[in-house]
């Protein structure tokens, strides 16, 4: 079985449309780390997409925040103006569906998917000191998370915590041969919003049967998304941003 593994997609329409585009044909089903919505102006047509062609998905912050399970009262500034903005674009039934989906981590049979942490959904994992806590609370040698934005991950072997790098900028794809006796948490990275440095959109391709993690990179169009942005009157640090990966 093949997965394409997504996340933070964070309304960007053009980036989705990009990683679906580029991933075609090379995956059986979809599944979600979360945060559909929030900073980019398309969430209604994401969370369409995401309906009707993903497998599997759980909640992330900027879900809960922009469906009322959570507060904004810890979002900063121009995060909670896009969550407003977005909770008065969407449409009772969207809302509803954000408001349903499930708390991670949510094991699925070959894998987990966590939004943050395992053991917190909203706990952010940057380097392997903050990941080393994680492992002791994974059911299964794989799991995939989000959140950070960041793509790479860490994994365990023996109690020593490692690396998993991200695509470099000169390539489009990174292949990892998942190996025995070692325990792996893989972000996927930012479908729509990256802050790793590299603007183009991220994604993941786990093939069950050959053990094999391909983390991808793929362009977009981002001065499209740019340009919405600033016509849904949203804050324009935000379309800066996806220039920058950042």
């Amino acid at each position: 079985m093949r997965f394409l593994v997504i996340s933070d997609i964070h309304a960007n329409w053009y980036a989705l449309e990009a990683v679906l585009a580029d991933a075609a044909g090379a995956f059986d089903r979809i599944v979600c780390c979360g945060d559909l919505v929030g900073y980019n102006p398309h969430p209604a047509r994401v969370i369409e997409c995401i309906r009707q062609h993903c497998d599997s998905v759980i909640r992330g912050n900027h879900d809960k925040g922009v469906s009322g399970v959570d507060s904004l009262e810890w979002f900063n500034e121009v995060a909670r103006a896009a969550a407003l903005w977005t909770a008065a674009n969407l449409e009772s039934a969207e809302l509803d569906y954000l408001r349903g989906l499930p708390k991670g981590p949510l094991q699925l049979d070959y894998f987990e998917l966590c939004h943050g942490a395992p053991r917190d959904e909203d706990e952010y994992i940057t380097n392997a000191r903050e990941a080393a806590p994680s492992f002791a609370h994974l059911q299964l040698p794989l799991a995939f998370f989000g959140h950070t934005h960041l793509q790479g991950g860490f994994f365990s072997k023996h109690g020593r915590i490692g690396t998993v790098p991200q695509v470099s900028q000169r390539e489009r794809e990174l292949v990892i041969a998942l190996e025995p006796d070692i325990v792996y948490m893989v972000n996927p990275g930012a479908v729509g919003q990256p802050r790793d440095g590299d603007p183009r959109a991220a994604y993941a391709i786990f093939d069950s049967d050959q053990k094999l993690v391909s983390l991808r990179r793929v362009d977009y169009p981002i001065q499209k998304t740019a340009e919405d942005i600033r016509k849904a009157g949203l804050p324009g640090v935000l379309s800066f941003r996806l220039f920058q990966g950042l």
